[in-house]
């Protein structure tokens, strides 16, 4: 995915001019202890604590994670034919998808349970929240809008960046107005306008993987993306990181 990467980070000359999008480098504030065995999918802070939602067969699960110690404070186990996949909180409880089995489930917040499952077609991949509707990519360049009470399909939104479509978007979060996405298997957190699919801007953490310690090769790319309203902190972690950090946004500066 590096060609990614390099059409997003600069496009081809156009007119004698080098058009880029703005890009936030990450300074890390804090960094905190992760589970090297949690295959993150879906990450979220609400009430104090992180809720995680991880993914492969047999090992998928939905979880409550303490901030400092990276303890797992509760956990439930999806059923071993599914691979978990994104998370989100809706009101009093949590909606995870799964990856190509077009099934999704809805646990009680507080304690974990399982209460109902619910179905949509394609894959799942990420899942945020505007308030409104749930948010789900299925690593294409389309996201696409449900009603959470019906999970009935309300709208698509292509996202798009100098011109072309943004595929492989993977874990969402919701901040502040925009959509964040993680892009699979590279080191960038695109930023969305919600309403007209265009990538603002991008967040790059190059270097995280290594500062992590994650070095297995392959699966252990970023993927995850918390954010806490109330105190303005920013989470990021990856599959298999042994550390999840809190970072703080710097614009680069634009070069001629």
């Amino acid at each position: 995915m590096a060609f990614i990467a390099a059409l997003l980070l600069q496009a081809p000359p156009a007119q004698a001019q080098r058009v880029r999008l703005p890009v936030f480098d990450a300074v890390v504030v804090n960094s905190y202890p992760h589970d090297p065995d949690a295959f993150t999918q879906g990450l979220l802070f609400r009430d104090g604590a992180l809720y995680e939602s991880t993914g492969l067969h047999g090992r998928s699960s939905v979880r409550k994670v303490a901030l400092e110690s990276g303890k797992v404070l509760q956990k439930a186990d999806i059923p071993q034919q599914y691979f978990g996949e994104g998370m989100t909180a809706w009101k009093d409880e949590l909606f995870s998808l799964t990856w190509q089995q077009q099934t999704g489930f809805v646990w009680d917040l507080k304690t974990l349970k399982l209460k109902r499952q619910f179905s949509y077609s394609g894959e799942g991949w990420g899942l945020t929240h505007d308030g409104q509707h749930l948010i789900l990519s299925d690593g294409t360049a389309t996201l696409r809008f449900f009603e959470p009470a019906t999970m009935k399909e309300i709208k698509r939104l292509q996202v798009r960046a100098l011109g072309r479509p943004v595929e492989q978007l993977n874990e969402l979060e919701w901040v502040e107005g925009q959509i964040y996405a993680n892009i699979w298997k590279t080191d960038l957190i695109a930023r969305i306008d919600p309403v007209s699919g265009q990538v603002l801007s991008l967040i790059d953490l190059s270097g995280l993987l290594k500062r992590a310690g994650a070095a297995r090769g392959g699966e252990d790319v970023l993927n995850g993306i918390a954010y806490d309203p109330a105190k303005k902190r920013l989470f990021v972690t990856g599959k298999l990181w042994p550390k999840l950090f809190e970072i703080r946004l710097v614009p680069r500066p634009m070069t001629q």
